[in-house]
């Protein structure tokens, strides 16, 4: 098969022909159809996730069709339309027993743990646990963009912020994460600030539903500009980029008894932020991580999506080739793009 590879971190990245893989007893292979280009697959090739081992084959968000089923696999077959998140159970372990399998003890992520998307062809193992059907109304390119950013948005909106009609929520960084997270917020009734330091993503920000923007370069304090706006902070306040100075604000423009939701990675030097612990003391804050969102929660999102309540699509900047991504990944950190960019030719 056709796969863009790196064999060295911050290397060279090329098209080469490598073995197509074979599925596991539990897993299937899926031929992918397409796959989103992420700053988690930036942060790959940089060499900021130990789970690599090289040489490599990122991506991890992705949709296709089923080419080869393992022989304990009961619940999908050849042919079948499916995705898949980035973070994968086992189904056996405490934490996929107890409905968690974005924390699964011994979880494997495509495109981290083994081989990627960036490739005609990848490997899923424990296929009923975490494939999930695509309904037809749903093209392919679009289930792409749900694999990592958009459903790890959705759960921290809706799950773990639990953000609800007339809540004010501020989304630091408007990547796809950032802008994921301010479409699903509009959809539940919040009144969004998004702050971001590119006017043209935060036009875009705008258009799909913060009712206010922050260009965080034009800004001399922006903590302040979010409580005035919010009348004294904000009810859940998102780091969607991953550094210590969204990190800091994020956490410092809440209002009394807050949330703070940390989905953007800290890498490098910022993975020990400063942190205002005297506020999150003081104004019984919470602190609360989101990674991922489970394959059996799935359902309800898409429901909204088939319902219009919800639309990915508008999140795709355009679609590249494979051949494209060699210059696009890393250029990842660049955040010169305004929406998530789709590999859906091979």
């Amino acid at each position: 098969m056709r796969a863009l590879v790196y064999e060295k971190f911050q290397g060279a990245l090329t098209i080469q022909n490598v073995p197509d893989p074979d599925p596991s007893p539990s897993g299937v292979v899926i031929r992918v159809t397409a796959t989103g280009l992420c700053r988690s697959d930036w942060h790959g090739w940089m060499g900021h996730d130990s789970d690599i081992q090289l040489p490599h084959v990122p991506g991890h968000e992705l949709a296709g069709v089923i080419a080869a089923v393992g022989k304990e696999v009961r619940h999908f077959r050849i042919g079948d339309r499916v995705t898949v998140p980035f973070v994968c159970g086992c189904g056996s372990c405490y934490q996929c027993n107890s409905g968690n399998h974005q924390i699964c003890d011994r979880q494997s992520q495509p495109g981290f743990t083994h081989w990627g998307s960036f490739a005609e062809f990848v490997s899923i193992d424990y296929a009923d646990t975490n494939l999930v059907h695509l309904p037809n109304e749903i093209s392919d390119s679009t289930a792409a963009t749900l694999g990592c950013r958009f459903i790890t948005s959705f759960r921290a909106v809706h799950a773990q912020a639990k953000v609800s009609k007339g809540d004010y929520v501020a989304i630091h960084g408007c990547g796809g994460v950032g802008l994921s997270a301010i479409m699903i917020s509009k959809a539940l009734g919040a009144e969004i600030i998004a702050i971001d330091i590119n006017e043209d993503i935060l036009k875009l920000a705008k258009k799909l539903g913060a009712t206010h923007t922050i260009n965080a370069l034009q800004t001399e304090d922006v903590i302040s500009e979010v409580k005035d706006y919010s009348k004294g902070g904000v009810h859940v306040s998102i780091d969607a980029l991953g550094s210590g100075s969204t990190c800091f604000n994020s956490i410092s423009n809440l209002r009394k008894r807050g949330k703070h939701i940390q989905v953007g990675l800290l890498a490098g030097d910022e993975q020990h932020p400063k942190t205002p612990m005297e506020l999150v003391i003081a104004n019984e804050l919470e602190i609360i991580g989101s990674h991922g969102m489970q394959a059996h929660k799935y359902p309800e999102m898409l429901q909204m999506i088939q319902e219009g309540h919800l639309r990915p699509e508008e999140l795709i900047e355009r679609t590249i080739s494979l051949e494209d991504a060699i210059t696009a990944l890393p250029e990842m950190n660049t955040f010169n793009h305004k929406g998530i960019l789709v590999i859906n030719t091979f």
